[in-house]
């Protein structure tokens, strides 16, 4: 979808930009039986101490159940009712209707209209948009998303807005996948996945414009190091804009703040690794 650039009215107006939801179903008629409540965690732990920040305020969100197996589902079909906007995720969902009566969200991949049929099966399925099956029923160069990491486990990779991966090869047990982080990976070829690249791809060119945007979506104020006094933070200090003066960028704790790289090691998922993601210059 395209987006949607406003008239600078105001400030906030100038710089802001929004996705274009005409596509979108107007006045969708999902069932509420698949929204829930929330409770939000403010960034505060089970003590009620801050473990992340940054977090707070926003407005209210429900949340969708979403079907990242449909295993449940397999070998029927089923038809694309509407096409409705989430807004605890970039991507958008798809409402679908199975003809043995059943009713689910799912994601919905990129150029889905509404009468779409969709359908999951452990065979080899079309390769239309949002039809499901195996990793090992897919040829190589097929983009797929909503991956399964575990067999019957659901979707755990490429969920995000435009995000798919790549088939490169199918070999005995596994099927090696590249993902549009540059990683290649294997992945057992048993597992599932949906066909397609996710709708709103245009999603990373939408821009805030404005603070209060920000707010509403919980993310609370960042205040830099440098505008700090040294007792709050190895960056602060000085007279007037001085640089951090420090080897490297730190914490407020005194850690490395730049690239350090935060996977475990000696992880037992490595072996499955082929090709590192892409470092950053």
């Amino acid at each position: 979808m395209p987006v949607k650039a406003y008239n600078p009215t105001s400030a906030g107006r100038r710089k802001s930009s929004v996705v274009d939801y005409s596509r979108l179903t107007k006045k969708p008629k999902s069932p509420k039986s698949l929204t829930r409540s929330k409770k939000r965690s403010g960034g505060r732990n089970a003590q009620g101490k801050i473990s992340v920040r940054h977090i707070g305020g926003g407005s209210r969100k429900k949340v969708r159940t979403i079907d990242h197996s449909r295993l449940d589902r397999l070998d029927i079909p089923a038809r694309v009712k509407s096409l409705e906007y989430d807004p605890r995720r970039s991507a958008f969902l798809a409402f679908i209707a199975y003809s043995d009566g059943a009713r689910r969200f799912v994601l919905a991949p990129s150029k889905t209209r509404v009468g779409d049929r969709f359908i999951a099966s452990e065979k080899k399925v079309e390769l239309n948009p949002g039809n499901r099956s195996m990793l090992k029923n897919f040829p190589a160069g097929t983009q797929i998303h909503d991956i399964e990491l575990l067999p019957g486990k659901g979707g755990q990779l490429a969920r995000s807005a435009g995000a798919y991966a790549t088939v490169m090869a199918i070999e005995e047990r596994y099927a090696t996948l590249k993902l549009q982080s540059g990683e290649n990976r294997k992945i057992l070829a048993t597992c599932m996945a949906s066909v397609g690249q996710l709708s709103n791809v245009d999603h990373a060119n939408e821009r805030i414009g404005k603070a209060g945007r920000k707010r509403n979506m919980g993310v609370r104020p960042s205040v830099r190091g440098k505008a700090m006094n040294p007792v709050d933070h190895p960056h602060g200090g000085g007279e007037g804009r001085n640089p951090i003066g420090l080897t490297h960028p730190k914490t407020p704790w005194g850690k490395h703040a730049l690239g350090v790289r935060t996977r475990r090691k000696h992880k037992p998922s490595d072996k499955f690794i082929v090709q590192r993601r892409k470092e950053r210059r």
